[in-house]
Order: structure tokens, then sequence, then C-alpha cells
């Protein structure tokens, strides 16, 4: 008898059916592919919010080139001073012609990405970046991940909750994104007074007096926050330097203070007021060049940062006008003048700003005014080119890019870095789209150069000793930090590694502010040799292998140091001035108590480094005849087989040296005290401590605080706090030998 089967029965096959036949399709037919790994910190225990779905975010899509071994290959002919084809660059259109993507790769990016939604604000014009917009559901559909914010050290940042893919027609075209991973460039400038209620920096909570070793982004508290596309950023919070201190090293002496012990000399030097042009260019043996013309007259250095101060170029010239002096003759070209002549700084301005807030926009007034104003103290000559990102995110990258793009300056410094948050938010993919800028910029005769950080070997911030990109990259030049001693004859009397330890003097005045006890007055806390605060970034990457210009320079126990197996790259390239307690008077327009004005502050980190070695490569640049564009394999070829004492000056171990320095705990005037610090210069093995959630409002660690030795130290040759050293005397005259 047949038996009939029920409708139940029936569905039940037809879906079975249908479910066997579901993984034949897909299989046959995937639509996306990976691009881009997950960022590190992306993980659910560090998730706080998901992103909303209609918050716009820009991204950039880079490109792969069309023949990377050449592009590489041309970067080191060019670039190496034994190659017969040392210096012969190529234009930017010959570059793009053999190197950057295709135009047709370029349409079809485009175009995938403007089918999803997605807004295309730009393709840069050597054809490996794509500037994209889009809301945070676009980019989750496009690139088939979720958003999320993350906690991310110090930082609350939006992240991808998984890798990242694209289409399968587009995703072998593309090398990496930057945006949708979230990362704030931060300036690397310090007055060095950045403090807590306890008088520490950041708020760490660690070590008696809280010392924290922080403080990015200048000085002063910040306005109340600003809407977004703001026209004008704010002026800062005005900041002064507390006195006494000295007009040279060592000319004012705290001889009424209680003696630091330890070994130190008493009584110890009071910090400098901040140095001048004409100290710093006695110091790097400028003086005579630039009387004689040699001034960078005829080179145009690009500065790139975030956002723009309303007052640049006016503070700029007051302060030359105060401070700078005239040469005693022209020389090719050059007025003869140190001051700002008519053409001579132009503004290259991305509007209208965004992320003002998030950035901590007046922060980077102070940043822009040292950069421009320290070029010009080493370079008086040169042309100065400010490029203005519209936020501290990936328009830095793209303000980079069109100044190598449009060749529209030889040397271009860069006075910000990822950060410490830059390891466990950044990936490798979104990296490499930006060092095939910088591989352009070796090819095409541009040299670019990052300060090293202000964090030392950035334990203290991220718990993990690594220093943070762009700085890391082969085709950077990374600047490190120094502590100079500069004398009454415009001198260099010695000049040291800068790593700062601090301890400070408990008074009945703090006392009675609670900064102390009453038990500790007349007391240095903690006693000599103080506590590890901060320093010059440096030691071992492991996102980059040993370039070849490195290799039987850098000691090879440093290239193995990140423990990856092979040799890594080890920063900084070479060193100068950037201790806060030795660093430069700058001038700049300010918000005070009393009133907006113009006043001048002593101010120091990397930020002050890079620029200064900027305007040294100017001059250089012009006793060259030309550009000697990324200068990294010429620094490591004149240091081969030992130290070169005409290249360069060689740093070594401090020994038992530091200033004191006082500072109006309102960073205005004494009417809430006075804090007054022993500075330790070139301290070495100290204890690092990291504290992984500080409590915001109470400054106190609520985990258990990590602690790890300082792993950076000054040693002869090549060392992981200086790398080669600082320019030495005949720095130029060796440069232009080759």
């Amino acid at each position: 008898m047949k038996k009939l089967l029920s409708h139940g029965w029936f569905a039940a096959l037809l879906a079975g059916v249908a479910f066997l036949l579901i993984p034949t399709v897909a299989a046959g037919a995937a639509t996306s592919e990976e691009i881009q790994g997950k960022a590190p910190a992306a993980v659910p225990a560090n998730e706080t919010a998901p992103t909303p779905s209609g918050e716009l975010i820009e991204f950039d899509v880079g490109l792969d080139l069309k023949d990377l071994p050449g592009a590489e290959a041309l970067a080191k002919e060019v670039t190496d001073p034994t190659s017969r084809n040392y210096r012969r660059y190529l234009t930017p259109q010959q570059w793009e012609s053999r190197f950057s993507p295709s135009a047709k790769a370029d349409r079809e990016v485009v175009a995938s990405l403007r089918a999803a939604g997605i807004k295309v604000a730009k393709v840069a014009p050597d054809r490996m970046t794509i500037v994209a917009e889009g809301t945070a559901e676009q980019i989750e559909a496009y690139f088939q991940t979720k958003l999320a914010d993350y906690e991310v050290g110090e930082e609350t940042l939006r992240l991808a909750s998984s890798s990242l893919s694209a289409p399968t027609t587009v995703a072998p075209l593309i090398t990496g994104v930057r945006g949708v991973d979230e990362i704030r460039a931060k300036p690397a400038n310090l007055t060095g007074a950045e403090f807590d209620g306890r008088g520490g920096h950041g708020g760490h909570g660690h070590g008696p007096w809280g010392w924290g070793g922080h403080g990015h982004g200048g000085h002063g508290h910040w306005p109340p926050p600003q809407e977004e596309e703001v026209e004008e950023i704010e002026q800062p919070a005005g900041f002064r330097n507390a006195t006494p201190c000295s007009a040279y090293y060592g000319q004012e002496l705290a001889s009424t203070l209680p003696a630091f012990g330890g070994g130190f000399p008493n009584p110890l030097p009071y910090a400098v007021c901040g140095y001048k042009p004409a100290q710093l260019q006695g110091a790097y043996n400028l003086a005579a060049p630039i009387s004689q013309g040699l001034d960078g007259s005829g080179v145009t250095v690009a500065i790139v940062d975030a956002f723009v101060s309303p007052t640049l170029y006016s503070d700029a010239v007051e302060y030359a006008q105060k401070n700078q002096g005239t040469t005693s003759h022209g020389y090719h070209g050059s007025s003869g003048s140190q001051q700002w002549q008519p053409g001579q700084f132009k503004e290259m301005i991305q509007r209208p700003f965004t992320q003002t807030e998030e950035c901590e926009a007046p922060g980077w007034s102070g940043e822009q005014t040292l950069d421009v104003e320290a070029v010009h103290a080493m370079a008086p000559g040169a042309k100065v080119l400010y490029v203005g990102g519209k936020n501290c995110t990936v328009s830095l990258y793209n303000a980079v890019e069109e100044v190598v793009d449009g060749h529209l300056a030889s040397i271009v410094s860069d006075s910000w870095s990822n950060g410490p948050e830059e390891e466990e938010g950044e990936t490798t993919e979104s990296r490499e789209a930006f060092n095939h800028v910088l591989l352009m910029a070796a090819g095409t005769g541009v040299g670019v150069q990052f300060s090293s950080g202000d964090e030392g070997d950035n334990f203290i911030v991220s718990g993990s000793q690594q220093p943070s990109f762009p700085g890391t990259s082969p085709y950077a030049t990374a600047v490190g930090g120094t502590s100079i001693e500069i004398g009454a004859q415009n001198n260099r009397l010695g000049e040291v590694g800068w790593s700062t330890g601090i301890s400070a003097l408990c008074t009945a005045e703090l006392a009675e502010l609670e900064f102390c006890e009453t038990s500790e007055v007349g007391d240095w806390e903690p006693e000599a040799p103080g506590e590890y605060d901060y320093g010059g970034g440096g030691g071992t990457t492991n996102q980059y292998r040993e370039p070849w210009y490195q290799e039987g320079v850098v000691p090879a126990e440093l290239t193995a140091k990140a423990g990856t197996g092979v040799p890594n790259r080890v920063l900084p390239d070479i060193s100068m001035e950037g201790d806060p307690s030795t660093g430069m008077l700058v001038g700049e327009t300010q918000a005070f108590s009393d009133g907006t004005y113009y006043d001048q502050y002593r101010i120091g980190g990397t930020s002050l480094s890079s620029p200064l070695f900027a305007g040294l490569m100017a001059d250089a640049d012009q006793a060259a005849r030309g550009s000697l564009g990324f200068v990294n394999p010429l620094l490591y070829h004149l240091d081969a087989g030992g130290q070169n004492s005409g290249a360069f000056y060689d740093i070594l171990p401090a020994g038992k040296q530091a200033v004191v320095r006082n500072d109006y705990l309102n960073e205005e005037n004494a009417e809430e005290g006075i804090l007054t610090t022993a500075r330790i210069l070139g301290m070495e093995g100290a204890t690092e401590y990291f504290c992984e959630k500080p409590n915001e409002e109470t400054g106190e660690c609520e985990v258990e605080i990590e602690e790890a030795p300082e792993s950076l130290s000054a040693a002869p040759g090549f060392d992981s706090m200086t790398g080669l050293g600082s320019p030495g005397d005949q720095f130029i005259s060796e440069l232009i030998k080759r």
C-alpha cells in the first residue's frame, strides 16, 4: 500500500535540501577577502560601547605599488653615499610613473567605495592614497566588521572588532587602511611643569610624589570643549617660567637650598631661562657659517602639525625681533638679516578643522610656535612652509603626502607621533600605506624626520618598552633628545642624553597645601637620585627589521632586544637639544588671567629636537647646493667603523649632574605657590613604573603597579638613548664631502 508523505515531512525535506545547498553556493561565490589584521587592543575586555551607526568617519585607503622592490632599490641607490647614483633623485612625476598604482586601480577602488555609499573626497596625485568618508554603518558593511570604542592605555579609541575585508574585486589592490582604527597623534613638546595634585605628570599615582613622566600637548589647562568644524583655534592657557633661572648654563647657583646629596654637586645650578637662537647657533657651531650667509637660503623646510594658531606668524616675527639679530653680511642671496623677510613664511591649511576637542587643539599651538621659531633659529634664511592638518588623525599623514607629492620642500619636520597607544591600536597594514609615502620621499630627494617621543622607552605610559611609529619607519629620520649645557660664550660645555629624574623639595608652603608632610620640610622627596620622569624616545622596535644602513654600526645586542629572532630597527638615529629644563625660549600669544597677549617661556621635548635638526639640515642643503634628502644612510656611513668625532658629538653617560628649577603651581604666577624640583640629567638604570588603570580623580592606581628597569642608556658610539649622538662641530662639512 502506497504511503502518502505528510505536508510537514515534505517541508522539512525541502528545508534540508536548501540547507545542503547553502555552503556549495557560498563556496563558489566568495565576495570579500581579508586586507588588514585586527588591532591588538580590540578585545572584548577593552570594549566600552559600540560606535553610533551614523557617526561620520574619515579614513584613507592605501593602494599597493606597482613595483615595491624597485622602489626600495631606488631609495637605496639614491641615498647611499657610496652609490654611483647618489643624490640622482627622480622627480615626483617620474617616480609615480614607475612605481605608483595605476590610474585603473584607483578608479576601481573609488568605484567600489562609492557603490557602498562612501564619499571619496580625494585621490592623492601619487595615486597611493584615497581619502574617503562614510558613516560607521557604511564602513562596517564595506569592510565586514563592527566598530566600537575600546580603552587603549589612557585613551578611548574607536577600533574595528575584527580584521578588515574588502570586495574580492579590489582587495588585491589595497595595501592597508588608516583611520577606521582611530589613532590620535600627539605633539612631543613639554614645558616640564605639567603636574597633578601631588606634583606628578598625569596621575599615574606611583612613587611618593606621584611623578608620571606624562604631559603631552604643551602646557596649561584646556579651554572648554569646542564645536566641530571651528575656523579658529582658541589661544592656549598662559604659562611662565618661575625664577630664579640662568641666562646660560651654570650662571645662577641654588646656594640657599639644602644640599641634594647622593654625590651630586652642591650647590646645584638653576635651570636656564631658555636658550636663545644665538646660544643654540654657537653650541652647534653655526654662528660663523650663518654670519657668512650659510643660513639655509634657497632651501624650504615644511613643518607639519595639526590645526594652526591664528598668531603663528606674528608671534614668530615678534620672537625674532626680540631675540635674533642680524648677521654681518649676506651670502648666496642671503639678506644678512636674521629677521623674517617677505615671502619667507607660507601656510597651507586643511579646513574645516574637526575633532578639535578629542585632539586638544589649543595644545597644538605651542607645538606650531616652537617648530617655526626653532627652524628659523637654526636657519634664519630658509623658507618655512607651515602645513596644518584639519585634525590629529589621518589628515597629518595626508599633509606629509601632499608636501612629498608636490615636492614643496626638501626637508619635512614632524614633531608628533602616534603615542604609546599606537602599538596596541595600529596594524602592520595601516603603517605600510604611509611607509610607501616615505619611500617616495627618499626616491625624490625629500628628507622626512619625526620626533622620537618624550617618554623614553614608553614603559611609563604603555607598560611596554617599544618606540612609536612613524619614527620607527626605516625611511624616516627619528630625532631624539639631549640636554645641552651652553656656556657664557655660547659654547657647548657638554651634552648628555635627555633622560630626566625628578625630586621635589618639601617646603612649609607646600606642606600647608598638603603636597608633602610637615615632617618632610627641608627634605628632597624622593631622595637623590630621584625618580625617573621622562626622556627622549628610543629603543628597538618589533615593527621593522634592521635597515641596511644600520648594519655594522648599531650594536647587535641592541638590534636583538625586540626578541623577534631577527635584527630590528633601533631608534633614534640622531639627537639634539630636547630637555625642557635646558630648553629653548619661545614666544607665543597666550590667554593669561589678565588678558591674551604675547609672552615668552622655556619649552623642550623632541618637538624641539626635530625642528632644530631640520634647520641644521637646511644649512647643510644650502652648503651641498642641493637636497641631501633622506639622510640616514649618509649619517650611518659617516659613523661606520667608529664614532666620527667631526660629524658627531659622542654622547656618553652623564654621571651625577642635575639642575634646580622652580615652577608656579598655577603655571602663571606665584599666587598659589611655587614647586622647587631637582631635575637629574642623563638618568640611567632607574626603575620605571606603569599603572594600567589610574583613577582620574585621585591619581591613585586602581590595580597593581608594574615595574621595569629603564632600558635606554648612553655609550660610546651608537646607543639607544641618542643614536649616533648629536651633530658635531664639523657636521655640515663632513656631510657635504660625499
